[in-house]
């Protein structure tokens, strides 16, 4: 039997390959959308893909079931609550999934959605008594569960979702054996958890003495804990978990249009009929030369969180990329369901340079030219676009924060008549506000290279000498 991880950074994601060799089976749960990975997987180790397996209907990505049923004619499995406009097979509590020495028992395990399912691995080989493992979905993660506020669900609270999380813990999961692997769907940085381990796999047994939500609480303090200061969730969660409940075009159909070059008069001619250009270039590259109007979000980052978090999924877009990530510009939108790329700019941002009028730029400073800024007769303001728990934990004194999320409705209360100085934690948000707030009008504008981190680490040095 094999049991392959795989672990998408940008996402938090993980996801899993279950093979039979005798047999020449495999699965794949919670697969991402793009999927070549799997593929070639499963084929160098003799392997057909015949089952996909979701444990629910994921808000953070758009999940690659109907690739992987396109691509190797694979089922899709999930929990019988669910509601799909594809073909799926629905695994009610108890059923049973086997081929080879691989039997996969349907557990299931409503909290963070109704139609939360884990999946309890025995390999026959060995065990047929006892799990092997568990491929628990956003039921269980290492350190936390999957919160139960994401809107996935129509008519039911939060309140009433967390209770049902509470009895799919202490009636199907503590009673299981400690030696048990636990694999979860996602790991730290995720926004589906309010306290992400950064581990990516454990025992249950460990996880029955540290994870919170296994302890001997009451249910009114459970169902507390689960539903209190939850962080706002991104703008597309409600989008992907519809998007995955429906029939859409493949991950390798959108590429086909995205990945369509456009002269720069079709850029301009796609940017007036309503398109947005996404820039994805690195905030050093971004700033002193740009399309004016461009939306500037760099691979290098949470690409696709921000982009799910500031675009409008039903917009077009268009893209000026680095020269030869073109492609995995497009990949990354796709595997949120941004679907809507219609090209990209053919030669990258060296197609304006016959248009100087088009261009725009910013200078990104550095801490000690910042902190001459402040000392001066007419020092500017600060910008802090971190979230408020970054904020909380320090800040630049006089600084006001405007958590990126919000950034746009909080603008209209920053000055325009005084020079702004964008700072975030490291350098990447606030590059993407310095694009937003460009977008509104501001020209006084300047961006604080390295963040706060920098910033602290120069105050720090300075205190030193």
């Amino acid at each position: 039997m094999l049991i392959k991880p795989y672990y998408l950074t940008c996402l938090a994601h993980a996801s899993y390959l279950i093979g039979d060799e005798r047999t020449g089976t495999a699965a794949v749960i919670d697969p991402q959308r793009d999927v070549d990975a799997y593929v070639q997987d499963a084929q160098a180790r003799g392997l057909r893909i015949a089952h996909v397996l979701l444990t629910h209907l994921h808000a953070d990505f758009a999940s690659g079931h109907l690739e992987l049923a396109a691509r190797c004619g694979a089922t899709i499995h999930i929990g019988a609550a669910a509601r799909t406009d594809y073909a799926s097979h629905a695994l009610r509590d108890g059923d049973v999934l086997e081929f080879g020495d691989v039997r996969l028992v349907a557990l299931a395990t409503p909290g963070h959605t109704p139609e939360s399912t884990t999946y309890a691995l025995y390999d026959l080989a060995v065990d047929a008594q006892r799990p092997h493992a568990l491929f628990t979905g956003d039921t269980l993660f290492i350190g936390d569960i999957g919160r139960p506020d994401l809107l996935v669900s129509v008519g039911m609270s939060a309140e009433q979702l967390a209770s049902l999380a509470y009895d799919s813990l202490r009636n199907k999961i503590l009673p299981l054996p400690d030696e048990t692997l636990v694999y979860p769907a996602h790991g730290a940085g995720s926004a589906c958890g309010k306290s992400l381990s950064k581990e990516t796999s454990s025992t249950l047994g460990l996880q029955k003495r540290v994870n919170w939500a296994l302890q001997p609480l009451s249910r009114e303090a459970f169902v507390r804990e689960l539903t209190s200061e939850q962080p706002a969730a991104p703008a597309y969660f409600a989008f992907d978990a519809r998007l995955n409940s429906q029939l859409k075009p493949t991950l390798d159909e959108a590429l086909a249009r995205a990945l369509t070059p456009l002269s720069l008069e079709q850029l301009l001619e796609r940017e007036r009929d309503g398109a947005v250009v996404l820039d994805t270039r690195e905030p050093d590259d971004f700033a002193p030369r740009h399309l004016r109007g461009s939306t500037n979000i760099g691979l290098s980052g949470k690409y696709a969180h921000w982009c799910g978090s500031l675009l409008d999924p039903r917009r077009a877009l268009v893209l000026i990329a680095p020269r030869g990530r073109e492609r995995e510009s497009a990949v990354r939108l796709g595997r949120i369901g941004f679907d809507n790329v219609v090209g990209f700019l053919a030669d990258g941002i060296d197609a304006l340079a016959a248009r100087p009028d088009l261009l725009r730029g910013h200078v990104r400073i550095d801490p000690h030219e910042l902190e001459q800024l402040l000392r001066g007769a007419q020092p500017p303001l600060v910008v802090d676009v971190r979230a408020t728990n970054e904020w909380n934990a320090g800040h630049i004194d006089g600084a006001r924060n405007e958590p990126l999320p919000q950034l746009r409705e909080l603008a209209r209360n920053l000055p325009r008549d005084r020079q702004l100085v964008i700072q975030c934690q490291g350098g990447y948000r606030s590059s993407i506000a310095a694009s937003l707030l460009e977008q509104a009008g501001f020209t006084q504008l300047l961006d604080l290279r390295g963040g706060w981190a920098a910033w602290d680490a120069h105050r720090r040095a300075g205190s030193r000498s």
